[in-house]
């Protein structure tokens, strides 16, 4: 006849497992035997026999559960991983930029902002024979929105350049030093 119990893949009896600990505790003997309080004995007109089947009330106070820690150490980087991630990083906050700019040159149009420092420009620039510098047609939505891409493809090739690059150093800075610790804890 076969157990209603279902196998356990690992070879763990369900009813015996215990969760790892992060820190063991260390090995004793088994504990000494308590005999019931005094008070308990005399009331209960027991002459304080061992293993007489009398409970000592517990109080009221309820135990904490205790949070589990594990100290873990970043021994390495890996750089490919590295690259992978601060370039998608990097095109994300490229494209946050482009669209922060755009914004906010349409709202600087709107206000009126580059007419009115661009009147300012051209009546100082000025001269009898040419015309002053007309900020408008120099600060125009394509001419801004293409410069502000160049800076952000610079910007997606550096970063993703120099974070590749500081996971190789820390690497080399992991294998004399032994690398961050960084000490976890699970929510209860």
């Amino acid at each position: 006849m076969t157990s209603a119990r279902p196998v356990d893949p690992y070879g763990q009896d369900a009813q015996h497992y215990h969760p790892p600990q992060a820190y063991p505790q260390p090995q004793q003997g088994p504990p000494p035997p308590q005999s019931p309080p005094p008070s308990v004995t005399r009331a209960s007109g027991m002459q304080g026999t061992q293993g007489s089947g009398v409970r000592v009330a517990r109080t009221g106070a309820r135990t904490v559960p205790r949070t589990r820690k594990a100290r873990l150490r970043v021994a390495k980087a890996d750089p490919w991983s590295v690259m992978k991630v601060s370039f998608l990083l990097s095109i994300a906050l490229g494209i946050c930029t482009i669209i922060a700019v755009s914004v906010l040159w349409m709202v600087m149009d709107a206000m009126g902002v580059f007419s009115t420092i661009g009147e300012t420009i051209t009546e100082a620039t000025e001269t009898d024979s040419e015309s002053g510098f007309d900020l408008e047609a120099f600060l125009s939505l394509p001419r801004v929105l293409i410069f502000t891409s160049v800076i952000a493809v610079i910007d997606v090739v550096l970063a993703t350049a120099l974070a590749t690059l500081g996971a190789f150093m820390y690497n080399l800075s992991a294998g004399f030093v032994g690398g961050v610790e960084v000490t976890l804890a699970e929510d209860e």
